[in-house]
């Protein structure tokens, strides 16, 4: 008896976000059709030029804005950011440093503080990190 392996395919959708792309800005032959397992691991392993430009530019979505700009997704949100952005407009944010953006990378240094503070707790008891005490 021989065994049939079915290609295991993905919306685009889900392959830009595995790829840190904004589907809107793919080519439309990407955005219409649906993406193997194969192909995907293809295209971060030898990504072609469309992908290496909007990598390099963008325009990117919010998670790769908010790590670009050290904050939380919530954070662009409460900044007014919900829309994809450039690298230039990224850049020209970490140039001038709106007050938002000041205050919303404090708050995200704070978080990672604390993470770090528990992490630490943790360790010295003998814990699993995500393990609780009963």
């Amino acid at each position: 008896m021989t065994s049939h392996q079915t290609t295991q395919t993905m919306k685009p959708a889900t392959a830009a976000k595995k790829l840190g792309v904004y589907l809107p800005a793919t080519p439309t032959e990407f955005q219409e059709g649906v993406v193997s397992r194969n192909e995907l691991n293809a295209l971060q392993a030898d990504p072609p030029q469309w992908l290496l430009d909007l990598r390099r530019d963008g325009p990117h979505p919010r998670p790769v804005v908010a790590a670009k700009l050290g904050v939380s997704i919530a954070g662009l949100a409460r900044g007014g950011v919900t829309e994809a952005l450039t690298t230039e407009q990224i850049d020209e944010l970490k140039r001038e440093l709106p007050d938002w953006l000041r205050q919303e990378r404090a708050t995200q240094a704070e978080v990672r503080k604390e993470a770090a503070r528990i992490k630490e707790k943790n360790a010295a008891r003998g814990e699993k990190p995500g393990e609780t005490r009963s």
